[in-house]
């Protein structure tokens, strides 16, 4: 039922914008196209708040508790949009997002490029956590590893922003849960407890479907795929293999804890399980 309801508000989306299209070529009245863009804000409402009410109230009563990992990466990083400054973290628990985590590579020389209004976008080499290896944080079995998608341009400006959220954002919402979370890697880590890693960089897997990975093995490197703004680590844990339809699992990671919004944090990173 989930997943029908996402599908609804997904072609309810896409008929608002072939109609507010063609309304610059055929006549007909205007107001015809916010019946689709009003059932696209109505459903979606009513999944996230009936995923919120499903977390609310969840079947044993409690809350889960915080389920304690490794760290995805080594060297400095600063934490953004962290669930311990803000739950859901996202705004959202879309996706099993509601504990999700983003990261950036934040070297002490200050070499990571700010936000602005010039350069409109820059390249993904410009920022040092593009590349960066993403490592597993816990032994498990690989279920989905994909990276086809492609590395686009950074949205660190104003103007890159605006289009991001009202253009970018939209369209990708349309390709469902691949397209936003772009090039990613799932693992089971055992006992209904799945990571996620998105935003990858296209080519850059090392592993599989159906791989057995250690603590600190090498999944793949950063990138800036997917609904991305710049090259970061996404990570989340989940109830579920399939973002769809997961809930979001709070996280602990050892030795960092969870950092808030702003904290920087060095990762000496986990050596890999014999």
């Amino acid at each position: 039922m989930h997943k029908f309801f996402n599908l609804a508000a997904r072609v309810s989306l896409l008929v608002y914008l072939v109609m507010l299209v063609a309304s610059y070529f055929v006549d007909f009245p205007y107001v015809w196209t916010w019946i689709p863009l009003g059932l696209w804000v109505l459903i979606g409402f009513g999944v996230n708040r009936r995923a919120a009410d499903a977390e609310e109230h969840p079947v044993t009563g409690s809350e889960a508790a915080a389920v304690e990992v490794a760290v995805p990466v080594t060297g400095r990083w600063k934490a953004l949009n962290s669930p311990a400054s803000k739950v859901p973290s996202h705004g959202t628990r879309a996706y099993g997002q509601k504990y999700a985590i983003d990261i950036v590579a934040e070297p002490a020389d200050g070499t990571r490029p700010g936000f602005g209004w010039w350069p409109l976008a820059r390249r993904c080499e410009a920022f040092p956590a593009f590349g960066a290896e993403v490592l597993a944080v816990a032994d498990a079995t690989v279920v989905v590893a994909e990276d086809r998608q492609r590395d686009h341009l950074s949205r660190t400006s104003w103007l890159a922003l605006l289009y991001f959220f009202l253009v970018e954002s939209v369209v990708r919402s349309l390709g469902g849960a691949r397209r936003v979370i772009g090039n990613h890697v799932i693992l089971d880590l055992g006992d209904g407890t799945y990571a996620l890693y998105a935003h990858l960089k296209r080519g850059s897997l090392a592993v599989r479907p159906g791989d057995q990975v250690h603590t600190g093995q090498l999944l793949g490197r950063c990138g800036n795929s997917g609904n991305s703004t710049e090259p970061h680590v996404h990570f989340q844990l989940m109830d579920a293999a399939d973002p769809n339809t997961a809930h979001g699992t709070p996280f602990t990671w050892l030795g960092v804890g969870v950092p808030c919004n702003g904290r920087t944090f060095e990762a000496a990173g986990t050596a890999v399980s014999a």
